[in-house]
């Protein structure tokens, strides 16, 4: 695992000295709605890459809306542009697909360059497992997949990653399809941590039935605005109308999120235990 940080027993442990306990500790980047090529990728590509410079990641995660240019020969060479960088400095890819990315012959042409075996699959990575699926496609084959996925997972945590939100209050409303086929795996499974694009804007909602739903679509698409949410909808902790990414430390007993403009400026930073 790259760059895994050991703590040392002589230093401070959540504030508590002389922890004879080592700590496990891996991070991951991620990203939203972000291929809309040129330089307004390439910005977000540059300014994920000097944070990273500072604050080591093992992963690279990208929650969809890869591709807005509907050309495979485009898409890859503003990929190599603006994210060569991350498997150079040893970071693993992995991603989902957005609508946008579906659209043209379902995506294919982007899962081997995204790290992507096909349109859903898991990962391990450390003391978490991250489940990628595919939103586009709520189908009962997938549903089976993630069911079974999640009751033989033994990981401390588990990370659901996909496009389109069940929770969202900007240009979008929440995916009943997903709402109605995965939000109970996830209550039922123990999923902490569910990351989402396609609403282009920040919004976090507090647990529901132990589940923390995060919206990021900023990645260099236009900006949504906000609006009000549904009453049935958890309630928001922190929403923002910004362009920016995600940057999210595991360790055995502690998760770490952060929500960063194109600054490297945080502007939301969340804690959950497992």
């Amino acid at each position: 695992m790259r760059r895994i940080a050991f703590l040392c027993a002589c230093l401070f442990v959540f504030g508590v000295a002389g922890s004879s306990a080592m700590e496990t500790r891996v991070a991951f980047l991620a990203v939203g709605d972000f291929g809309v090529g040129g330089l307004r990728e390439q910005k977000t590509g540059r300014r994920m890459q000097l944070y990273e410079a500072k604050n080591p990641a093992d992963m690279l995660v990208l929650l969809g809306d890869n591709d807005y240019t509907r050309n495979p020969s485009l898409f890859r060479s503003y990929w190599r542009g603006s994210f060569g960088w991350a498997r150079r400095s040893g970071l693993r890819v992995a991603g989902v697909l957005g609508n946008h990315d579906h659209s043209v012959g379902g995506g294919r042409y982007e899962l081997g360059l995204l790290g992507m075996p096909g349109p859903y699959y898991t990962r391990r990575l450390g003391d978490a497992q991250l489940f990628f699926l595919d939103s586009n496609t709520v189908s009962d084959r997938q549903t089976h997949w993630l069911e079974t996925a999640l009751q033989s997972s033994r990981a401390p945590w588990k990370i659901a990653v996909f496009h389109h939100p069940p929770y969202t209050c900007g240009g979008h409303e929440g995916d009943l399809h997903v709402a109605h086929r995965w939000i109970r795996l996830f209550e039922k499974y123990g999923v902490q941590l569910v990351l989402s694009g396609h609403d282009h804007n920040y919004q976090r909602f507090t647990a529901r039935n132990g589940v923390t739903y995060v919206v990021h679509g900023g990645g260099g698409a236009v900006l949504y605005p906000l609006r009000r949410c549904p009453v049935s909808y958890p309630a928001q902790a922190r929403r923002r109308l910004e362009h920016g990414f995600l940057y999210v430390t595991v360790s055995a007993d502690r998760l770490d999120g952060y929500a960063l403009d194109l600054r490297g400026r945080v502007s939301d930073r969340f804690t959950l235990s497992p």
